[in-house]
């Protein structure tokens, strides 16, 4: 193999013309044809038994030529890598450019490699820092949404209300004739939901269980189903039970049956305020560290080979695939689920790809700039708190992920440190409309 060339094209794409040799070349024919040549029938011959000149002067002198070239290339390519200095990012693409008259074949690599990175300012920037604090009113709401989820349903001879759940039996009409879709048995209906088409609902309310009514409703002009968008619908509706929804009191005896701690409605409060408080605490820093790192990109400078992109939106579709997998879905259903197909998938993934992308190049750059290393007890002490958290033997971590992945990562961890610690957070800007029961944390 010779590297003939060493060319930069835009968008940090690499040309290496290589020259395989007639002699390379030839050794990779003989290879093929030892490998393949079994597979080949030439009348005469027993199958697998034909001389690899018999089978050329039958085929033509290139019927090895393609595994021969497929044979070579790796090597090939990974020592024109070695001697041009260049680390590949993703596969290269790769072009017959000659045939030589002493038999050696001369191919154009094109290499999308890590591109180069300028930065403009990472450190003392300034982004928006929202303070977490706690309102009564989201105690209150939170603690309605805890009595919500112990609420229970009855059975209740009155006369149905907004907010109850009645069962019906129910089909309806158009100009006398019933239509696909509008017939239901034993439905759990809760009135006041916007389950059914406008009007609907109201017109049960006030009837008994056993009662029955001719529920007459308008489709919307935008409904789904064309044959009976603007039209007048009668649905002939019985009721079978109504049923109210029962929510627990929210005092003391409701603070024991929710919470291991809490004796009182008061103690419950304040483990509430507490987990929300942290809960807002966490969000707002995330929010605050991607307000830095898009500072960071925003002013960053570099020709990233679409490559990269998609290589990393590979990456983010099976993480994604997975994570549906856990659901017991697949990336498939999904898209067929929500009326989408995987290239459409693949477009609404693109920027968080792209993102990421341009992350990890920024805090790379700024490791290198800034000469950001791990110690040994550092990535100990890493791969302690890997196996506490995922609960497996520290060796077993350690054969799971080698340290150059993790120092890799601790690295682009630190430089996040970094901007954070010298940044200089300003103070999110109060709506005036903020409610006055604020409760600031401890």
């Amino acid at each position: 193999m010779e590297l003939k060339n060493v060319e930069k094209l835009e968008k940090s794409i690499v040309a290496l013309t290589i020259e395989i040799s007639a002699e390379e070349l030839e050794a990779g024919k003989e290879q093929a044809f030892k490998k393949n040549g079994k597979k080949i029938t030439v009348p005469g011959f027993r199958k697998g038994k034909a001389p690899r000149k018999v089978i050329e002067s039958l085929y033509g002198d290139g019927v090895f030529f393609e595994d021969a070239l497929n044979i070579c290339y790796p090597k090939a390519y990974e020592a024109a890598l070695e001697q041009s200095g260049i680390k590949a990012v993703a596969a290269a693409d790769v072009s017959v450019s000659e045939m030589t008259d002493a038999g050696a074949v001369v191919l154009v690599c094109k290499v999308p490699v890590e591109p180069e990175v300028t930065l403009g300012e990472y450190k003392g920037l300034s982004v928006e820092k929202e303070e977490a604090k706690v309102l009564v009113a989201d105690v209150k709401a939170e603690l309605d949404r805890m009595a919500q989820r112990l609420s229970r349903t009855q059975t209740v001879e009155r006369a149905a209300k907004k907010n109850d759940t009645v069962v019906i039996d129910f089909e309806g009409f158009v100009d006398g004739v019933a239509f696909e879709g509008g017939k239901g048995e034993g439905y759990d209906l809760k009135l006041g939901s916007g389950t059914f088409i406008p009007g609907f609902e109201d017109q049960l309310i006030g009837l008994k269980a056993g009662e029955e009514k001719d529920v007459v409703v308008t489709f919307p002009e935008e409904y789904h189903a064309k044959e009976l968008a603007g039209k007048e619908a009668t649905f002939k509706c019985t009721v079978h039970e109504v049923k109210e929804t029962v929510t627990p009191a929210i005092d003391d005896e409701f603070a024991k049956d929710v919470s291991e701690k809490a004796e009182t409605l008061e103690d419950l409060k304040k483990e509430v305020k507490e987990r929300l408080l942290a809960q807002k605490a966490e969000t707002f820093e995330r929010d605050y560290e991607e307000a830095l790192l898009t500072a960071v990109i925003d002013g960053m400078q570099a020709e990233i080979p679409d490559a990269m992109f998609e290589a990393q939106l590979d990456n983010v579709m099976q993480d994604f695939g997975y994570r549906l997998q856990m659901q017991g879905m697949q990336l498939e259903q999904y898209a067929k689920m929500t009326g989408s197909d995987m290239q459409q998938l693949r477009a609404m993934f693109m920027p968080q790809a792209e993102r990421q992308v341009k992350v990890r190049l920024a805090l790379q750059k700024i490791v290198e700039l800034e000469n950001l290393d791990v110690t040994e007890d550092e990535i100990e002490a890493k791969y302690k708190e890997l196996a506490e958290q995922y609960g497996m033997e520290v060796e077993q971590i350690k054969k799971a992920l080698p340290a150059a992945s993790i120092t890799s990562d601790m690295k682009l961890d630190k430089a996040i440190e970094l901007i954070k610690d010298t940044a200089k957070p300003k103070k999110k800007t109060k709506k005036k409309a903020e409610d006055k029961t604020e409760e600031t944390a401890e």
